[in-house]
């Protein structure tokens, strides 16, 4: 009876360590990073009384689905995106994507600051680069990866991702890899104007 009850064990154990070890590469579910410090659910700057850049993106329309071919099930591939010229006095423009719907909190998918002011669009597919001439430096996301992390949420309704972008009176003396708490701390205080695209995916 006991060498049954220990033949048991042994397999669940066993059961067990293949559903949590490491499998062969695969889209990752929006979990953070351990070291993260969950960042609240809303913008760290308000938009009321801003003037507006008009994000957008020829991708997609505001409120629609996010095509699968930037979220982590396609080539998770940055989208374009475009924005009216900021207002005058603007020395950089930094650009914040995340989704406030994730089941931890708030999760930063992309950070990309230091975006030159008469820049007005990106094009799709960045390349996962820390600096990029003329474009802009990237920040780590809560993915632990610098540069673009598509969405990748659990099986469920489907998820905001909100692109803000944000107009500065200043440029963020911060080098590659700063974590998004870090760059929303930075940029506070700074906003000249501010630009919000939201899409949405689910799986």
């Amino acid at each position: 009876m006991r060498s049954q009850i220990s033949a048991r064990w042994i397999g669940l154990i066993l059961v067990l360590s293949l559903g949590c070890g490491v499998a062969s590469p695969g889209p990752r579910a929006e979990t953070p990073v351990p070291a993260r410090t969950q960042p609240p659910t809303s913008s760290p700057v308000s938009e009321r009384g801003l003037p507006d850049l008009n994000l957008r993106s020829p991708a997609f329309a505001e409120g629609e689905r996010i095509p699968r071919d930037y979220t982590c099930d396609g080539a998770d591939r940055s989208p374009p995106l475009r924005w009216d010229p900021p207002p005058p006095g603007t020395r950089s423009l930094v650009l914040v994507m995340d989704d406030p719907d994730a089941p931890m909190g708030r999760f930063i998918h992309w950070v990309l600051y230091a975006i030159p002011p008469d820049r007005t669009e990106l094009p799709e597919g960045l390349p996962p680069q820390p600096s990029m001439e003329g474009i802009g430096i990237q920040g780590r996301n809560d993915f632990g990866r610098i540069g673009y992390g598509g969405p990748c949420p659990p099986p469920g309704p489907a998820h905001r991702y909100r692109f803000t972008l944000y107009a500065l009176d200043t440029t963020l003396d911060l080098p590659p890899g700063t974590r998004p708490m870090e760059v929303e701390a930075a940029l506070s205080g700074h906003v000249l104007a501010v630009g919000q695209l939201i899409g949405r995916y689910g799986r």
